[in-house]
């Protein structure tokens, strides 16, 4: 679906464009063309490619999507994708996907299965003329900008995920079994920011450092501030991932305690009867010749012995814990 297409000369816009078009636009070597779709079918995207002469391999990878965070170039075109990240209301992860192609005179972005749309970033370019007066290669860098300072906020309400499971560790209604699942999901969330952002880290630096592509000259700065921002979003997953590895080994000692604690309550219980029933279990023999037999107070003192033992080991067994 076709969400916005419009041309662009010397930092302000000069027209919104129908598909039909855009060759006039992209032949004047002093305009750029920049294109947003949504969830496109092949049918647009094999009308794009013919406009815009795209590379046939770059094209396959944005109709089949799932495809890994890359910067490839094809001759004097950048082919980037880009992981669009997002959380709903019930705090599950959803991974989108924006396919964004650039060369000298147009940008085509096409963004797969996301909610995050990208009109916030073209009002931002077209506010800066100064900074769209470089065309292609600023407008590849606001896109990346935007998808990558979703991770900030994904990081940090992950954070705040971690540090609720933690208040919960250590409360009296903890579920230690709830704990572990919680903390495993909050992995694999984590994993999939990793997954975004890691690869995207050597991607950029081609961007900035040593042969830069054609349609990024004078942009290097900007992309380097991107790298930096990955760099920090990388540095604090590792940090989630690190308090979360530490979270985890309290909830699986916190287990252990509470199976040590049981297991030494049953112990005790099982002295307390243990005594009695070795007493009564003596003197139930029916042996003929036992000492205590013809004793008179035989049996107040054998109860009395029950209760005295028995006294003994429960203040004992509570003066160390175990009860």
């Amino acid at each position: 679906m076709l969400i916005n297409c419009a041309a662009y000369q010397a930092g302000s816009k000069i027209a919104d464009l129908p598909v039909e078009a855009i060759s006039e636009y992209v032949s004047h070597p002093d305009c750029f063309v920049w294109v947003a779709l949504k969830d496109a079918t092949p049918e647009e995207l094999q009308e794009m490619q013919v406009e815009f002469g795209l590379h046939e391999l770059a094209v396959e990878d944005a109709r089949k999507g799932h495809q890994r965070p890359k910067v490839e170039e094809y001759g004097n075109m950048l082919f980037c994708v880009l992981h669009a990240l997002d959380m709903d209301e019930a705090g599950e992860l959803e991974v989108g996907e924006v396919a964004i192609f650039v060369g000298a005179n147009f940008v085509l972005s096409v963004r797969n299965r996301s909610r995050i749309g990208f009109l916030n970033v073209r009002a931002r370019a077209e506010r800066e003329p100064h900074l769209l007066q470089h065309g292609s290669g600023f407008v590849l860098y606001a896109l990346m900008d935007a998808v990558v300072d979703r991770y900030f906020e994904i990081v940090h309400r992950l954070e705040g995920e971690l540090e609720g499971i933690e208040e919960r560790l250590f409360s009296a209604n903890n579920s230690a079994r709830l704990n572990i699942e919680e903390l495993y999901a909050l992995k694999r969330k984590l994993v999939t920011v990793s997954h975004a952002a890691v690869p995207l880290l050597e991607a950029i630096a081609h961007l900035y450092g040593g042969r830069v592509p054609g349609v990024c000259v004078g942009m290097q700065e900007y992309y380097r501030d991107v790298y930096d921002h990955l760099e920090r979003i990388v540095k604090s997953v590792e940090s989630v991932r690190e308090m979360l590895a530490a979270a985890i080994q309290v909830s699986l000692a916190m287990i252990s305690l509470d199976e040590s604690a049981v297991s030494k309550k049953l112990a005790a219980y099982a002295a307390l009867f243990a005594v009695p029933t070795m007493i009564a279990g003596v003197y139930g023999m029916n042996f003929e010749h036992m000492p205590e037999l013809k004793f008179a107070y035989g049996y107040p003192v054998a109860l009395l012995s029950m209760v005295v033992l028995d006294v003994a080991l429960w203040w004992k067994f509570k003066r160390v814990g175990w009860l």
